[in-house]
């Protein structure tokens, strides 16, 4: 079931001698949350004799309430919180429950700055990324099925952006050397391209060319006899440059800067860049569906999670939560979602768009 298609309230009648005072949840946005994130919930009776504050549960845990009257109210998602099924209690009734989509943690103490991955067989790559210039002893972890972290890749300074080709290479940018690897499924790496400038988020198209985002301004091309383009310039950015292919065969580029009102940039297979969306804050990893919605870490309107981008332009936070850098679909249509220090799975019911 897809979580986030939007429904009407359903109308109720009070049976003949039933309780009609109870609280009435009727909707509540985004419908999907890491914990941590912000909801709104909006129905009836929230308050008891328009002055009482509620509780809000999430399963057995209590929710964060930021704000309340009788018919809204704003909680934070407990950080410990492990079901989405959340009901109001006014103090004399509860409501019946209404189910919000909530992430899982499944990998901790990890340093991502840009997307996972996700391989044909269900693992999850990420990266232990560090502060500049910094080796650590794991650079890139990868996360099996069964939610169980393993060491994949040691000893590369500041690895970053992440791909995968169609035969399960994983493609690793290191910003600090401005080299991509490539690395076998059993970890053996070679210098796939170098002199990649501040090299950050990596994509493929759909004829295995490479693409790589130098933060200071340009998107290099590597064709797959590795000779090396200047695709395109942009806009530097204070972070990184995310890339993602949509099905048009265009380019789409996030990249933060310091306003406070950042774009999407579509850049066509000409190499010519123009604005697809504007008003975000912060964007950063970014991922299709296979309807051509375009989903982006950022806020949206001051509300930070994880941003729905549709073909026609229209934006709508669909996921609430802070701290989140990247993000990818899995085969069993769930997200794959990249905090700063964290992995958390969030089953939606949405298909990810193949990225080649």
């Amino acid at each position: 079931m897809n979580l986030w298609k939007k429904e009407k309230p359903k109308a109720r009648t009070a049976k003949k001698g039933s309780v009609t005072n109870k609280p009435l949840i009727e909707s509540i946005t985004p419908r999907a949350a890491i914990p941590g994130g912000e909801v709104c919930i909006l129905g009836r009776g929230f308050t008891e004799n328009g002055n009482s504050r509620p509780q809000v549960r999430f399963g057995k845990q209590i929710g964060n309430l930021l704000l309340s009257s009788t018919n809204k109210l704003v909680v934070r998602v407990p950080e410990d919180a492990s079901s989405g099924e959340i009901t109001v209690d006014a103090g004399g009734a509860v409501s019946e429950p209404a189910s919000l989509a909530l992430g899982i943690t499944i990998s901790e103490n990890l340093h991502p700055v840009a997307n996972p991955v996700v391989d044909a067989a269900g693992n999850t790559f990420t990266t232990f990324s560090g502060s500049r210039g910094q080796k650590v002893p794991v650079s890139v972890f990868k996360i099996d099925r069964e939610r169980v972290s393993h060491p994949f890749l040691d000893n590369l300074a500041n690895p970053t952006g992440l791909a995968l080709d169609r035969a399960g290479f994983l493609y690793v940018s290191s910003r600090m050397e401005g080299t991509i690897y490539k690395v076998s499924p059993d970890g053996t790496r070679e210098i796939y391209a170098g002199g990649m400038g501040v090299a950050t988020g990596i994509a493929f198209d759909q004829d295995e060319n490479l693409y790589v985002g130098d933060r200071t301004g340009t998107v290099f091309k590597i064709s797959r006899d590795r000779q090396i383009f200047v695709f395109a310039t942009i806009e530097p950015s204070i972070a990184a440059f995310h890339l993602a292919f949509g099905a048009d065969g265009d380019l789409y580029l996030t990249g933060p800067t310091i306003s406070s009102s950042d774009h999407v940039f579509r850049i066509s297979p000409a190499g010519e860049v123009a604005s697809f969306y504007s008003g975000l804050g912060r964007p950063q990893g970014l991922a299709f569906d296979i309807e051509g919605n375009l989903y982006v870490a950022a806020s949206l309107a001051g509300q930070r999670g994880i941003v729905r981008i549709t073909p026609d332009a229209e934006g709508e936070l669909v996921v609430s939560g802070y701290g989140i850098v990247g993000l990818a679909f899995t085969r069993q249509q769930s997200m794959i979602v990249a905090t700063n220090n964290s992995l958390i799975e969030l089953p939606i019911g949405i298909e990810g768009r193949p990225l080649i």
